[in-house]
């Protein structure tokens, strides 16, 4: 049986998505605590805990948009004009954070360090809620005109579900980052911020909750393929599982695993997304203008060609990746070479 590489690419654009959702999203989680805590000396411990792998984490980004940009190129060129405004204020914020993290500690002054921690955490914060707006809007509608353009202003984007599903977001990343920390710290400081990872836990659950009832009800198109197939209903039930389980392991001091659920959390949900959506990629207030992976996608023989080009670069990210948590792997401490 041959495989369909529209369908090949789809669920390959997914998991780079969801991988760069589990990875940077445990690092925007950092920002989005890192103004709980008051010392210096304990805000480089958080730097220093993802100051190995930030920089690798948002390679899964650009490759997630590369493989979008090689495969469906429709959806890149509507989805990138139509979210021209949006999308630059998500790229200046990566930048900021960026910045922030190198600049932060090369000057002594109080002045300059509260400076820049306030814009990694805002800018960690702002990124998340925007990468979370994106994908209410993909998911509940976007006014396409018959040339396939979006046909909207600004404050179309920001409706009361995109906006939900940015703070639902925000929460499921400063979850992630919750638990990284506490496998990365040790001491006062690590059982302060387990005792953030239960808040964390309940904040993600309400949003996460207030969501799905919004989607049932409001969004009604994303539960037609479990409807039409129950086995799909399977990856919901492991989902919300994966959920239930954190706040289990973390009660048994099971940190790993905890980072475990919650990044299969990640996983499932992105995986939902897919589902609900597929075979859109963007959904539009038109079902007839909606970017499939049929009338969105490149011809078959560029899917091909880049399926090959993808077995090689995916491996190699993936290395990549496992290698740089490997060799930094354990407990952060401060020295002369730390942030």
């Amino acid at each position: 049986m041959t495989l369909d590489p529209h369908l090949v690419w789809f669920l390959l654009v997914g998991i780079l998505l969801a991988g760069y959702a589990v990875l940077d999203g445990l690092d925007l989680g950092v920002g989005a605590l890192h103004l709980f805590v008051r010392r210096d000396d304990e805000r480089r411990m958080f730097l220093n805990a993802i100051g190995p792998v930030w920089d690798g984490n948002e390679v899964w980004l650009v490759t997630g948009g590369g493989a979008l940009f090689a495969a469906f190129p429709g959806v890149y060129a509507t989805v990138f004009a139509g979210f021209y405004l949006p999308m630059m204020v998500l790229l200046f914020a990566l930048i900021f954070r960026a910045v922030a993290i190198e600049f932060r500690s090369t000057q002594p002054g109080v002045a300059w360090r509260s400076t820049w921690d306030a814009s990694f955490s805002v800018a960690s914060v702002l990124a998340s809620l925007l990468f979370g707006v994106a994908f209410g809007n993909v998911i509940w509608g976007i006014p396409i005109d018959a040339a396939g353009e979006y046909a909207g202003g600004l404050l179309n984007l920001l409706h009361p579900y995109a906006l939900l599903t940015g703070v639902t977001t925000v929460a499921l990343f400063t979850m992630q980052g919750a638990i990284y920390l506490v496998l990365k710290t040790e001491g006062a400081l690590q059982a302060r911020v387990r005792a953030w990872v239960n808040d964390a836990i309940i904040f993600f659950v309400i949003c996460y909750a207030t969501t799905t009832m919004a989607t049932l009800v409001y969004v009604p198109h994303m539960t037609h393929a479990i409807r039409g197939h129950p086995i799909l209903f399977v990856p919901a039930l492991a989902t919300m599982l994966a959920i239930a389980n954190v706040p289990r392991e973390i009660h048994h001091g099971r940190v790993f695993r905890a980072f475990l659920s919650s990044s299969g959390a990640v996983f499932g949900l992105m995986g939902l997304v897919g589902i609900g959506m597929f075979p859109n990629l963007v959904t539009a207030t038109d079902p007839a203008r909606s970017l499939t992976i049929y009338n969105a996608a490149s011809s078959e023989g560029t899917l091909g060609t880049m399926l090959v080009i993808a077995l090689i670069g995916v491996p190699l990210v993936l290395a990549y990746t496992a290698t740089v948590y490997w060799v930094f792997r354990g407990k952060v401490r401060l020295d002369s070479a730390s942030y």
